[in-house]
C-alpha cells in the first residue's frame, strides 16, 4: 500500500508540475555557483522578494571569484533589506573558501558541500540535486507541508523527530525520479497550490489521497511546536551631526546586525523617559562629555520584528555647534551625502527614508 501511495504521488505531483511550470531565473541552472547564490539568497525569503536580488548578484559578482574579491561593505551594502544578515557574511566567507582554496570548484558531493560555512541540509541538497543529479531530497517549509498534508502526518515540524520523520520520507519520494525536476516540483506545488491558507484542494490532483482533505484536517496541517517569546530591546540612537557629517560606528559584536553600521547606540531594557534620561547616559558623557550640547528632535519609536526579539528604535537628533567634539576611536564622521554607501539594518534605513515625515521638534 505504501509504495502504491508514493507512486500515485509521484506521478500526479509530475503531472501537475509538467502543466504548471513556473518561470524564474535560477530554473534549470547547472552552475553550481549560482544555485548556491539563489539558494542562500532565498533562504528565510519570498521568491519575489529575493527574485531582484538575485538579479543584483548574479551581474555584480558571475562567478565565485568575483564575489571572493569584494569589498565586504559592497556585499553588505547590496545585500541591505534581505535581513539575517550572518547570510551575507557566510556567504562571501565560502566564496573566498571555494576561491582560495577549492580553486573555484563547489564540492560535488552532499558531505561536501554540507562542510561549507552556510550550507545547511537543504542547500547542499539543492545544489546537488540541481547542479550534479544526485538523489538528494530538498525539504523546506513547503516540502513539510505537502507531505504533513498528504500523508496526515501530524510529528510537529520543527522538533528533531518530525524533521527526522520529514527527511527519511522525503528522500524515498525521490528514489528513481529525476532528482532536480522532483526537487523543484516539491517546492512549486507547496508554494503555489498546496498553500499554507487556502489551499487549491477543490482542484489538487493528490486530493483523491491526501489524508489532510479526506479527514478535513488541511487547516490543522503541518504541525508546529509552541514558539518562544519574543524578546523586547529598546535601542536609542544618538545622531550626531556637525558641518555636513554624521557620526557611524560598525557593528562587530556577536549580535544582531553584525558588520553593519549604525549611529552611536545606547541600549535600555525599557524606553527612556526623556531627552534628560539621555544626556544623563554613561553614551553621551563617553562622546559629548560635559560640552553645552542640546538634542534638538527626537523621532517615535521605530520597530522591527526579528525571530526571537522585536526592536524598538528611537532617534535623537543633536546637532554639533563649531567647535564641539566627539570623543571616540570606534565612532567615525561620515559625510552625510555618502550614507547611501553605507549597508543599514532595515530599521535605521526606514529612519533615513522617512524621517522627515517622523520627526518632532523637542
Amino acid at each position: 500500500m505504501e509504495d502504491g501511495l508514493h507512486t500515485f504521488f509521484q506521478e500526479k505531483l509530475m503531472e501537475w508540475f509538467a502543466a504548471s511550470h513556473r518561470p524564474m531565473p535560477w530554473k534549470g541552472e547547472r552552475d553550481p555557483y549560482l544555485i548556491w547564490l539563489a539558494e542562500i539568497i532565498l533562504q528565510q525569503t519570498r521568491v519575489e522578494q529575493g527574485w531582484p536580488y538575485f538579479e543584483r548578484f548574479k551581474a555584480r559578482y558571475p562567478n565565485v571569484h568575483a564575489l571572493a574579491a569584494a569589498p565586504q561593505d559592497e556585499v553588505m551594502k547590496l545585500w541591505e533589506g534581505l535581513g539575517y544578515y550572518s547570510r551575507a557574511r557566510n556567504l562571501q566567507q565560502t566564496a573566498q573558501y571555494v576561491a582560495r582554496e577549492l580553486g573555484g570548484k563547489f564540492p560535488d558531493t552532499y558531505d561536501g558541500l554540507r562542510d561549507l560555512k552556510g550550507v545547511g541540509p537543504y542547500t547542499a541538497a539543492a545544489i546537488a540535486s540541481f547542479a550534479y543529479g544526485q538523489p538528494c531530497a530538498v525539504v523546506d517549509g513547503n516540502v513539510f507541508r505537502v507531505l504533513a498534508r498528504f500523508f496526515g502526518i501530524d510529528t510537529p515540524i520543527d522538533g528533531t523527530a518530525g524533521k527526522k520523520q520529514f527527511a527519511q520520507l522525503a528522500q524515498a519520494l525521490i528514489q528513481g525520479q529525476e532528482p532536480a525536476q522532483h526537487n523543484q516540483a516539491m517546492m512549486d506545488f507547496g508554494a503555489t497550490h498546496c498553500t499554507p491558507k487556502a489551499p487549491a484542494c477543490l482542484s489538487c490532483p493528490l486530493s483523491q489521497a491526501c489524508q489532510a482533505y479526506q479527514q478535513g484536517k488541511t487547516s490543522q496541517l503541518p504541525v508546529k511546536g509552541k514558539k518562544m517569546g519574543k524578546r523586547a530591546r529598546y535601542f536609542h540612537y544618538l545622531v550626531l551631526r556637525q558641518a555636513g557629517k554624521v557620526w557611524l560606528s560598525k557593528r562587530s559584536e556577536k549580535d544582531i546586525w553584525q558588520q553593519l553600521y549604525e549611529f552611536p547606540l545606547l541600549e535600555l531594557s525599557y524606553p527612556a523617559s526623556g531627552p534628560g534620561e539621555i544626556r544623563s547616559s554613561a553614551l553621551w558623557a563617553q562622546l559629548l562629555g560635559q560640552q553645552d550640547v542640546q538634542i534638538s528632535r527626537v523621532s517615535p519609536p521605530f520597530s522591527q520584528v526579528l525571530t526571537h526579539q522585536k526592536i524598538y528604535a528611537t532617534f535623537w537628533e543633536v546637532e554639533l555647534p563649531p567647535g564641539a567634539s566627539v570623543e571616540s576611536e570606534q565612532i567615525k564622521p561620515e559625510k552625510q551625502e555618502n550614507l547611501h554607501n553605507f549597508a543599514f539594518p532595515k530599521i535605521i534605513d526606514w529612519y533615513l527614508k522617512d524621517k522627515s515625515l517622523y520627526l518632532e521638534l523637542i
